[in-house]
């Protein structure tokens, strides 16, 4: 018997966060959202335009919080993880996400953290941490 309390994965609302490199500022939305979420959305990152590799400053960022995604590798964005995900986030891609009717589409304006000193992205990760509060917020209330 299954407990009444849990809900089904595919009822949890599905995140996807898109920039051009998948390296710096998709990364930690995925990354935050993921670590605060805590099972209750699931969460994915892409790029128009992958990186070879994570920002290694991003790295660093994101491991003063406690939170190691060193690990991560820059993904394509497809046509079908837009089509599975209930909000698509945008961050400087610009018209290179499909769009679809029904998806909640929200594009976040921040600085680009490639080519930058750890100095530099602390102040792009606090944002992006704030704003993933808040749409933890709003999608779990």
């Amino acid at each position: 018997m299954t407990d009444p309390t849990s809900q089904p994965s595919q009822e949890l609302p599905q995140v996807l966060f898109v920039c051009v490199h998948n390296a710096g500022r998709s990364q930690m939305a995925a990354a935050f959202l993921t670590h605060l979420a805590g099972g209750r959305i699931n969460v994915r990152s892409a790029g128009s335009a992958p990186a070879g590799q994570v920002n290694p400053a991003v790295v660093a960022a994101m491991a003063e919080r406690g939170i190691d995604i060193s690990a991560e590798i820059p993904k394509t964005l497809t046509v079908d993880a837009v089509r599975e995900s209930d909000m698509v986030i945008t961050m400087g891609c610009g018209d290179a996400c499909p769009i679809f009717p029904g998806k909640r589409y929200e594009d976040w304006l921040l600085d680009d953290p490639a080519g930058q000193g750890v100095e530099v992205v602390r102040p792009i990760r606090d944002a992006i941490e704030a704003r993933v509060r808040a749409l933890i917020a709003d999608l779990t209330a």
